[in-house]
C-alpha cells in the first residue's frame, strides 16, 4: 500500500529549469529597467542641480569678464590676473589653448556650457571682446555634493521598493502561467494513476493464478502458451510499477528498514528468469549471503528491477548477465549491445531511449537514478558497443 505526502505535482528538471530561466530573465529585465529608471531620474536631479548653479556662475563670469575687461583697458606690468576666493577661473584663446588657470580640476570641455568635472562644477562663458586674448572664460566652484547625498537614499529606498513590487507582480504572473500547466498534469496524473490501478488489479490476479499452476503437469505446447502469458503479465506488472513509482515519486513516503539483500535480490533474479529465458539469456550469480541494507523495500526491489530488465531487453540472444552482489556494491553485467560514450551522459534522463527496436518508456534508468539519489548510492557505468553493460551500485 502507497503512503502518500501530498496531492501536489513536483515539475521535472527540463520544466524546473524553464521557469528558472524564465525568472532569472524578468529580474534581469526588471534590473534593467529599474536601472535605467534610476540613471534617468539621477540625470534630471543632476540638471536641477545645475540649473540651480547656473545664476550664481553667470554672475562670478559677469564679475570676471568686467575684470578682465579693466586689467585689459588699464594693463601694467605690475597688475596680475584677478582672484576671487569665491570661485577659480581659467581663459583660453579661439584655438582652445590655455592663457591663464587657477582651476583645480584641469579637464576642461569647452564645447559645454556647465557640466560636472570630478569635484568641481564647470561654467563656460564667451566674452563679448577678446579681453587679455580670451576667446573663453571658466568659472570653477566645488561641487558640495548636498544634491547627490540627498537624492542617494531616495533612490535606493525607491529601487529597492520598486523591484520588491516587479518581483511579487513576476511571482503572481508566474503563478497565472503555471496554471494551465499544472491543471494538465493533475489531469495526466490522475489519468495515469486511475489507468496504472486498473491495470494493475487483473494483471496480479494473472500472474498469482499462473504461479498456482503445476507447469509439470501440462503438456509442452500448454507450458509454452502458459509461459508466455506469464511473460507478458509480468511485463505489464513492471510497466505498472515504473509509472506509479514515477507519477507518484516524491509522494511515497520511505518505509526505510533493515533488509536482507541477499534474498531480496534472489527473489528479483527469480522473478526475471521466466522473461530471460525467452531470449535463452543466462544468468550468473555471486551473491553473497546475508548482505543487508538499511533501506525501503519498494524502492531497492525496483531498483534491482529496472536494472535487472534492461540487462535482459538489451541483451543477446544466448546471452548472460552476471549478478554480484558483496558488503558494499551490486554489480549487474551483460553481454549486450552496449551503448555509445556519447550516450553514457544522458544514460539516467527520463524519456532516454538509444534504441527504438526495443519496447519501453525510457523511464526505467531514471527511476533507478532517483533512487539512488534518494539514499546516496554512487553508479558507476562502463559499456562497450556490441559488448555489453557494466552498471555498478555503491553504498
Amino acid at each position: 500500500m502507497l503512503v502518500l505526502k501530498n496531492s501536489g505535482i513536483d515539475l521535472t528538471k527540463t520544466e524546473t529549469r524553464t521557469l528558472l530561466g524564465f525568472s532569472f530573465l524578468y529580474s534581469f529585465l526588471v534590473l534593467v529597467i529599474l536601472g535605467v529608471v534610476s540613471f534617468l531620474y539621477y540625470k534630471f536631479q543632476k540638471d536641477l542641480m545645475l540649473q540651480e548653479k547656473r545664476q550664481i556662475l553667470q554672475n562670478y563670469s559677469n564679475e570676471l569678464i568686467y575684470r578682465l575687461k579693466d586689467l585689459h583697458i588699464n594693463i601694467d606690468k605690475n597688475d596680475i590676473y584677478p582672484r576671487d576666493d569665491r570661485f577659480e577661473s581659467a581663459i583660453y584663446d579661439s584655438d582652445k589653448k590655455k592663457i591663464f588657470s587657477t582651476l583645480k580640476d584641469s579637464s576642461v570641455s569647452l564645447d559645454d556650457v556647465i557640466y560636472v568635472s570630478g569635484d568641481s562644477i564647470h561654467f563656460i562663458k564667451e566674452p563679448e571682446s577678446y579681453y587679455l586674448g580670451a576667446k573663453y572664460v571658466i568659472v570653477e566652484i566645488p561641487d558640495d555634493k548636498i544634491w547627490f547625498e540627498s537624492i542617494k537614499y531616495k533612490m535606493i529606498i525607491y529601487f529597492s521598493l520598486a523591484f520588491s513590487f516587479m518581483i511579487i507582480i513576476g511571482y503572481f504572473m508566474l503563478k497565472l502561467f503555471l496554471k494551465p500547466m499544472r491543471d494538465a498534469l493533475h489531469l495526466l496524473d490522475r489519468f495515469i494513476k486511475d489507468t496504472t490501478h486498473e491495470l494493475n488489479t487483473p494483471v496480479t490476479a494473472i500472474i498469482t493464478n499462473i504461479e498456482m499452476i503445476n507447469k509439470d503437469l501440462l503438456d509442452e505446447k500448454l507450458a509454452k502458451k502458459i509461459n508466455r502469458i506469464e511473460i507478458g503479465a509480468k511485463t505489464i506488472s513492471n510497466i505498472y510499477e515504473d509509472l506509479t513509482f514515477v507519477t507518484l515519486k516524491n509522494q511515497i513516503l520511505s518505509n526505510n528498514e533493515e533488509l536482507n539483500l541477499s534474498n531480496i535480490l534472489k527473489q528479483r533474479v527469480d522473478f526475471f528468469k521466466s522473461i530471460a529465458d525467452m531470449k535463452k539469456v543466462e544468468f550468473k550469480l555471486y551473491i553473497k549471503d546475508d548482505i543487508t541494507i538499511v533501506c525501503d523495500v519498494k524502492k531497492i526491489s525496483k531498483l534491482i528491477d529496472n536494472l535487472l530488465s534492461n540487462a535482459i531487453k538489451y541483451n543477446k540472444i544466448s546471452g548472460q548477465i552476471k549478478v554480484v552482489l558483496t558488503k558494499n556494491s551490486l554489480m549487474i553485467e551483460d553481454t549486450g549491445k552496449g551503448i555509445s560514450k556519447e550516450n553514457l551522459n544522458r544514460l539516467f534522463e527520463r524519456y532516454s531511449r538509444f534504441d527504438k527496436s526495443v519496447g519501453g518508456f525510457g523511464i526505467g534508468l531514471n527511476i533507478v537514478s532517483l533512487i539512488a539519489k534518494e539514499y546516496n548510492f554512487k553508479i558507476e557505468v562502463e559499456s562497450e558497443v556490441d559488448i555489453g553493460t557494466k552498471v555498478k551500485i555503491k553504498w
